[in-house]
């Protein structure tokens, strides 16, 4: 059978216009006179970017098998949309703790989002480590919104060649697609029977054996050879993170809900490391007054709440920070503070239901208000879960909001000078594409002047079985990601104030997916060093180690649901460690100085006789007793819990 043959099957779908042309004078209207010769003409043409073809298509994978044929025999280019697929990503087995369900129907809408290489995220990269070095001559220089966008804006090549691998599936890349502002990602809504076309995946749904939480996803995905040097990722696709607030687990005290007289006994102080008087009930129960005695924030007044500083936390998975509770811990613990409230910002629609107060969303804002009061404090209320259709087959399943949360935020020209956030799920069920990428717009915040702090995790070395996903079901140790991105503070806990212990469940380690950092380079080898054999295997020695510093994490006193519970984790380590950060940006915007930005290269040098080096305490998991606290950096409390007083004269 020769060309012309196999081409009439396809000839009847297709319509060519002349955008510039009356339209009476459209050619091609389902003609059979198109020929070889002159399919080539057009086909040529349009690469040219003379003319436009329009693809009706009846057979897409008769199209695409034939065209690379007809363009090849007739001298055009082969496009990169019609190069053969190439898989993206795939997993060799269904992620740990998953199980498939069924196939969900055809019509499921899904958002795929699609992530556009970045045209010089490398000098982003390289300027952000100038400004947090506090020997470049760069220091302090942090980029603004469109400095730091034209940075990230991909190529003019690249948006067209999605563009016209968009355009062959129907999509009008100017009609049906959305974009950030910067560009380098784009969104469009479809049918899950349209994206499986397009990714020659195969979606399911999958169910998650602990949490019951059900995610519309693949095992696998496909691009056309040549887009993968001008896509980096598709999402949802292949990731199965088990996204999760750090270990939000408490009891219900059954104390008075007026004034805190349980939690200030008259009982003798105790001496904290520099030689101040704690209260000896903080060594069981955590309000503000213990944080505030402990860190040596007593006594420090902002100075800078109409100058711009603010601090930020995010929220996810429906939690939303309940008003009337929040009044009421002031009332117990911040008196002061009555009648201050934090400020709601939705993201994409994401929600603050009064009638359902979240424990992690009021243990978040109720610590970082009550240790920063009066400076002004925003609450991101991201939603987590994906569209449904009203089918009763397919359960409410959650889509991925880090990006969401991130694109929202790097939008605005104005920003919080510091972050909190108390989620995150297991590196390996990140693909790593993602995981990159996610880490890369949190190197923008920084870039920007701001300081991101993540919750380190709550699983020890490792939470569960500990297998890999990769079916050699090795056990191997378990970081948390986005703690792991080098971009980021990544914050472990502690408890009892004097002194203070690495608890067990302070999750650290090593990533496996981002090497270590240029700022880790003297603090983390001792550490190896003593370390010696033990655990060989089990972790990479090589990555980047977390986490980088570490706060009180055990029987904060939180009130929701106008109860008072007593709340311990990751979770109550950042936004303590956060709010710090907010005062030392308070007292630098004070002096007429940037805030601190990106802080890691800063507390690793000059910043490292701030902290109290913590000496005992480890984190057992995966079936060892996992890592010891000691002398100097160690993978459970970091360079250690900080000290205001220390800081504030080394860094402003």
């Amino acid at each position: 059978m020769g060309i012309g043959a196999l081409i009439q099957p396809v000839q009847r779908g297709w319509r060519t216009t002349r955008p510039h042309a009356n339209p009476s004078n459209h050619v091609g209207r389902r003609s059979s006179a198109l020929t070889v010769p002159a399919l080539n003409h057009i086909l040529c043409s349009t690469i040219r970017g003379q003319r436009k073809v329009e693809l009706h298509i009846r057979n897409a994978m008769l199209l695409l098998i034939l065209l690379p044929i007809l363009l090849a025999a007739h001298g055009c280019a082969v496009p990169a949309y019609l190069t053969e697929p190439l898989v993206k990503h795939a997993w060799t087995q269904i992620p740990q703790g998953w199980e498939e369900l069924k196939t969900p129907p055809p019509n499921h809408p899904i958002t795929l989002k699609i992530g556009l290489k970045q045209r010089k995220m490398g000098e982003l990269i390289d300027t952000l480590y100038q400004v947090s070095d506090p020997l470049h001559t760069k220091y302090e220089k942090h980029l603004s919104r469109l400095e730091a966008e034209e940075l990230v804006r991909p190529h003019e090549t690249t948006v067209d060649v999605v563009h016209d691998w968009l355009g062959v599936h129907g999509i009008n890349a100017a009609t049906d697609v959305s974009r950030n502002s910067a560009g380098d990602w784009i969104s469009v809504l479809l049918p899950l029977d349209r994206i499986e076309k397009m990714l020659d995946a195969e979606y399911k749904l999958y169910l998650h054996s602990e949490t019951g939480e059900t995610i519309v996803r693949t095992l696998a995905y496909s691009l056309p050879r040549d887009l993968h040097e001008h896509i980096d990722i598709v999402q949802p696709t292949t990731m199965f993170d088990n996204m999760r607030k750090m270990r939000a687990t408490f009891h219900i005290s059954d104390g008075p809900k007026s004034v805190p007289d349980q939690f200030e006994a008259a009982l003798p102080n105790v001496t904290g490391p520099a030689g101040q008087d704690i209260s000896a009930s903080c060594n069981t129960t955590i309000t503000p007054t213990c944080l505030m005695q402990l860190y040596r924030t007593e006594g420090y007044v902002p100075q800078s709440t109409d100058k711009g500083n603010r601090i930020g936390v995010t929220g996810y998975l429906e939690q939303f920070v309940d008003f009337a509770d929040l009044q009421t811990f002031y009332q117990m613990f911040r008196p002061d503070a009555v009648g201050f409230n934090v400020s709601v910002v939705s993201v994409n629609g994401g929600l603050n239901d009064q009638s359902i107060p979240g424990v992690e969303a009021n243990l978040d804002n109720q610590y970082t208000t009550g240790l920063t009061f009066p400076t002004p404090n925003v609450y991101y209320t991201t939603p987590g879960t994906a569209p449904t259709i009203n089918d009763s087959v397919t359960p409410p399943q959650r889509d991925e909001p880090y990006i969401d949360w991130l694109d929202f935020v790097l939008s605005h020209d104005e920003m919080p000078f510091s972050f909190t956030t108390s989620y995150g799920g297991d590196e390996q069920t990140f693909p790593k594409e993602f995981a990159v990428r996610a880490c890369n717009l949190f190197a923008q915040l920084g870039v920007r002047g701001a300081s991101v702090m993540f919750s380190s995790g709550d699983g020890g070395v490792g939470d569960g079985t500990c297998l890999t996903n990769d079916g050699t079901n090795r056990t191997i140790f378990q970081p948390v990601f986005p703690a792991t991105c080098p971009f980021v503070t990544s914050v472990g806990a502690t408890f009892h104030v004097a002194p203070e212990v690495g608890i067990g469940f302070s999750q650290g380690g090593f990533s496996v997916y981002f090497p270590r950092p240029a700022y880790q380079a003297r603090a983390v080898p001792p550490f190896l060093e003593k370390l010696g054999n033990t655990y060989a295997g089990l972790f990479n020695p090589a990555g980047r180690a977390v986490p980088d510093v570490s706060a009180q994490g055990e029987g904060f006193q939180v009130v929701s649901g106008g109860r008072v519970l007593s709340v311990g984790g990751t979770s109550a380590s950042s936004p303590t460690f956060a709010a710090i950060v907010a005062l030392l940006n308070d007292a630098r915007i004070a002096e007429g100085k940037p805030p601190l930005g990106f802080l890691n290269p800063l507390l690793y040098s000059a910043g490292l006789s701030g902290f109290v080096d913590i000496l005992s305490g480890n984190n057992p998991g995966c079936g060892t007793p996992g890592f010891n606290a000691t002398e100097g950096w160690d993978a459970i409390t970091g360079l250690g819990t900080p000290d205001f007083v220390k800081l504030r004269s080394l860094l402003v």
